[in-house]
């Protein structure tokens, strides 16, 4: 039996498509190309891996042959990747997976230095949550991972900064304004006063209130950009680190209440078997506090 990678890479995408047409417009062939390639897999395999001629329905083991086909090409198509990228490393590429918020507060300041003596360095940036910056590490999506923590409740990567949560919320709103009649004496109790608009950061609160508040939610964003939108039209308040909203827009306003004050970190991360090294090694030292 002499089945080839190609092979499977042409039986899979005819049995997602359901027909030879299909396939061979995605593959880029004729359909009798593609119909010949699968007939010289099922002589390989000696058994019929379609139910009917028309590619529209599979054998118990043509599904097993496709599940193994995709893992097959997966895993080709990783390796491939990891070979090109080795290979633009001479030239350079740096990809960044990051909460929103290192995003707006930490990343263009090292890109600006970065660029200093890499200035022909590709950079990607992903802007994304705590839980796809693990993701992205751990699938090697990404080189170096930017993350939200409670402080003391992480130990992996290193600390970038630690910055004060606080309450986002409209200006003149009725937040605001009984944080203004507090007199310096305000708690994360007058998140009551207005819908929470809830994003992970909220849940490095250790309040009881803010966990109320977080069951009760009906509205949730994950991007800075858009919670401050959301704040600034009313829909209610939110909790963010003073790092994302420092240069907050008009009609916004943002205070870290007096009593119970709750910190995050911002850690850096990357692959432990992975070693640092080049453009990718040069932003990693300058990600630090």
């Amino acid at each position: 039996m002499s089945i080839k990678l190609e092979m499977l890479r042409t039986f899979s995408v005819a049995a997602q498509q359901g027909t030879l047409a299909g396939a061979a417009a995605v593959l880029g062939r004729t359909p009798s190309a593609v119909s010949m390639m699968l007939s010289q897999l099922e002589d390989d395999i000696g058994a019929p891996l379609f139910a009917t001629d028309r590619k529209s329905r599979l054998t118990p083991l043509g599904h097993l042959v496709l599940e193994e086909s995709l893992r097959a090409t997966d895993v080709f198509d990783k390796s491939v990747d990891a070979i090109r990228r080795h290979v633009m490393s001479t030239a350079g590429i740096v990809r960044i997976a990051a909460v929103p918020s290192a995003t707006v507060a930490i990343i263009p300041d090292v890109i600006a230095a970065f660029r200093v003596d890499h200035p022909d360095v590709r950079i990607e940036i992903s802007d994304v949550d705590t839980a796809a910056v693990r993701r992205r590490i751990q699938r090697d999506e990404a080189d170096i991972g930017i993350l939200s923590a409670a402080p003391g409740h992480l130990l992996e990567g290193e600390l970038i900064r630690s910055d004060d949560l606080g309450i986002v919320c409209a200006e003149g709103g009725p937040i605001h304004a009984a944080h203004l009649e507090s007199v310096g004496t305000s708690d994360w109790a007058l998140l009551r006063l207005e819908p929470l608009i809830s994003n992970p950061l909220c849940e490095l609160v250790d309040d009881t209130v803010v966990n109320d508040l977080l069951l009760a939610s009906t509205l949730e964003a994950r991007n800075t950009t858009a919670i401050l939108s959301f704040v600034r039209r009313g829909f209610g308040a939110s909790i963010l680190p003073f790092d994302a909203v420092r240069n907050q827009p008009d009609g916004v306003e943002f205070f870290v209440p007096s009593r119970s004050i709750q910190q995050r970190e911002l850690r850096k991360i990357k692959q432990d078997k992975e070693l640092v090294r080049g453009p990718v090694f040069r932003f990693w030292s300058l990600l630090s506090g």
